[in-house]
């Protein structure tokens, strides 16, 4: 008989409700009334079922073990003599579950669930079995409560553990990475060429427009063939001046321009506003630090195949520099020593040079506002996302992740980092 159908009548024939207690909650569904009793306040509310949705049927048959109440009165109170549910009934039950306490009742309920997953049914992820959660129990019943509401099963499964760091790793079992030489490399930092002023800089990146097009210039979002707009700090170009990018071909007023870098890191690159072409080589304004990389002999989800690259960010808290938002103030640095992750390939370990490069370049972190805390002046990822959960994904920045490293690439790519900046650090 299919194990579907076999739940399905016992719930709506011999067995109209279910308690949840013995699992650690509160509800009571009565399938007869459609309603839902919190057995603490005693408050009813509605449940409706729907009536669209297929029953999913699966194949096989339930063990004997398993038995369902002999019958619906035996739930009349608490502390009912009742079995959970199975298939059966009679000589086949187990003792009530009135006496049984929350240890054992949490036992049975977990051997029920795992009997319903080796037959196929839907199984419904419930973290607070044990109460340690810090998820609010009836938040995390909410959904069983739903599908005992719909007519289906509910399973209670533990949830999948978060693995952020792998196994234990000796100094004798960590090895260097071929092609790559050392094992840790300190922030540098790079500065434009002295003697070189904004437009001696910017000169090199633009040709002159004698007939400037009918459109706005998008920094000031004035016209083009009128005076540039900005009202800060006056470079020292005409505000009439028209310059062309030569790579991307978009037009500005100079004066923008050369306001626009003076604000920036003036680290001798530009980036259009328009199209993000980079001109120059592009630097960020990473604060001091180490990073550190090697092999270990453990292997990521989806890459069994070949060991894993780890590398190690440590960047201690300081004293903002001229280049950061707020000179001379002081800055945290929260999570350090950062542990990510990367499978030892050929498409790994380019990503590992190319991030090399962007450490050089100082782009992988920066000072500003935490997006997750909401603090400010702190350390904070700058737009080159990696993978800091080594054994699983449940926070998305784990493995598997077929996509990754092309996307991590696309990143990089974006902050002017490609194959041909590896020759370039090498001039």
């Amino acid at each position: 008989m299919d194990v579907g159908i076999t739940i399905q009548r016992a719930y709506e024939k011999q067995h109209p409700w279910v308690d949840l207690s013995a699992i650690g909650f509160c509800y009571v569904i009565d399938f007869a009334t459609m309603g839902q009793i919190n057995r603490q306040t005693q408050r009813k509310r509605r449940v409706r079922r729907r009536l669209d949705m297929v029953y999913p049927l699966v194949s096989g048959t339930l063990p004997k073990s398993q038995s369902w109440p002999a019958s619906p009165g035996a739930a009349a109170g608490a502390g009912a003599s009742s079995s959970p549910p199975g298939v059966g009934g009679g000589k086949g039950s187990r003792p009530g579950l009135g006496t049984l306490n929350r240890s054992h009742l949490q036992r049975l309920a977990i051997a029920q669930s795992r009997v319903l997953i080796a037959s196929g049914v839907p199984t419904v992820p419930v973290k607070n079995l044990t109460g340690s959660s810090p998820v609010n129990p009836a938040l995390a019943g909410i959904t069983g409560i739903l599908m005992s509401a719909a007519g289906l099963p509910v399973c209670l499964t533990r949830p999948p553990k978060l693995v952020l760091h792998p196994p234990p790793v000796s100094k004798s079992e960590i090895q260097s990475i071929p092609g790559i030489s050392h094992s840790c490399r300190k922030t540098t930092k790079k500065q434009a060429k002295k003697g070189k002023t904004p437009e001696e800089v910017l000169k090199k990146y633009l040709q002159k427009v004698r007939h400037p097009p009918d459109e706005d210039c998008t920094i000031c979002m004035e016209r083009l063939s009128a005076p540039s707009g900005y009202k800060g700090p006056q470079p020292a170009v005409k505000p009439d001046l028209v310059g062309k990018l030569v790579k991307c071909s978009h037009v500005f007023h100079l004066h923008c321009l050369v306001a626009m870098y003076n604000n920036g890191n003036k680290d001798g690159s530009l980036q259009c506003p328009t199209c993000k072409t980079i001109y120059g080589v592009k630097t960020g304004t990473q604060p001091p630090g180490k990073m550190e990389y090697h092999i270990i002999p453990h292997a990521l989800p989806g890459h069994a195949d070949c060991k894993t690259i780890r590398i190690i960010y440590n960047i201690p808290p300081g004293v903002q520099g001229p280049e950061h938002p707020n000179p001379g103030k002081s800055f945290t640095a929260r999570g350090f020593p950062r542990h990510c992750y990367l499978p030892d390939s050929e498409k790994g370990r380019k990503v590992l040079k190319l991030l090399l490069v962007a450490w050089d370049r100082r782009l992988i972190f920066a000072i500003g506002t935490s997006s997750t805390t909401g603090e400010s002046d702190t350390v904070i990822w700058n737009e080159i996302h990696h993978k800091t959960e080594f054994g699983s994904n449940l926070t998305g920045h784990g493995y598997p992740d077929i996509n990754y490293l092309d996307n991590v690439l696309a990143e990089l790519a974006a902050q002017g980092i490609t194959e041909e900046s590896l020759a370039q650090e090498k001039d």
